[in-house]
This record gives C-alpha cells, structure tokens and sequence, in this order.
C-alpha cells in the first residue's frame, strides 16, 4: 500500500477458495474487505447498508445472478468490478463499461481493477 487510506470494497464470491484468495490479495493492495459474502441476500443486504468505496462482485452466486446487487451498487454509485468464469461475454449488455475480471486472476488485473475502483471513486465510501 502506498500511504493512501483503505479502500473499504464488498466481496461477493461463493468459492470458498477464490474467496479467501481474493480476500489475501485485495487486504495486500490496500482495501479493507466486507465479507466475503457467499450469497444474494447477504449481498444485497450488505450493498444496501455498507459504507463501500467500490465491491468485486461474482457474476453467479451458486445459480442466482449477482445483477441486484450491481443495480443497488449503481443507484448509490458505488463502482464495483465483475468477477466471472465466462469473461465479458456473460455479462449483460447493460453493463457493458463495468470493469471485468476473468476467473482465473491474475495480480496484475487485480491490481489494474483497484486502480480503477479508486480513480472512479476517488476513494470516498458511500
């Protein structure tokens, strides 16, 4: 981290593994995480009452789209990031200027996708 304050991001994975590893390297780049949450209710739940400077979201929580709580993050303009298996193509046409991560991650895009969550939120939590 370089001397700037955390960045407070929700974590919606259901992969256990996946989610302790994205948990590790995003508490390494700087962000204090919320979660990982593992399913749509407490997602939503989260997303609606957390102070959040941006979230990393998987696309599909054990067969249920993550699409609520990327709605509630964009009527509060949060930024967050997708995080799917399927790349840009399983993700709606409507989101077609979120941030994408492809599963697996790799540190750099990672590291690419926080600088974003950054620069687009300048740091503030809403």
């Amino acid at each position: 981290m370089n001397g700037a304050r955390p960045l407070r991001v929700l974590l919606v994975e259901d992969e256990a593994i996946i989610a302790i590893m994205l948990e590790d390297m995003l508490a390494d780049l700087g962000c204090e995480v919320v979660g990982p949450v593992a399913s749509l209710g407490e997602a939503i739940r989260l997303a609606r009452s957390e102070a959040l400077a941006g979230a990393f979201l998987d696309v599909n929580l054990g067969g249920e789209s993550i699409y609520p709580v990327a709605d509630l993050l964009a009527a509060r303009d949060v930024p967050f990031v997708f995080v799917s298996g399927y790349g840009p193509a399983g993700i709606e046409a409507r989101y077609g200027d979120a941030i994408i991560l492809s599963k697996p991650i790799l540190d750099a895009d990672l590291e690419r996708a926080v600088a974003a969550l950054r620069r687009r939120g300048a740091g503030s939590e809403r």
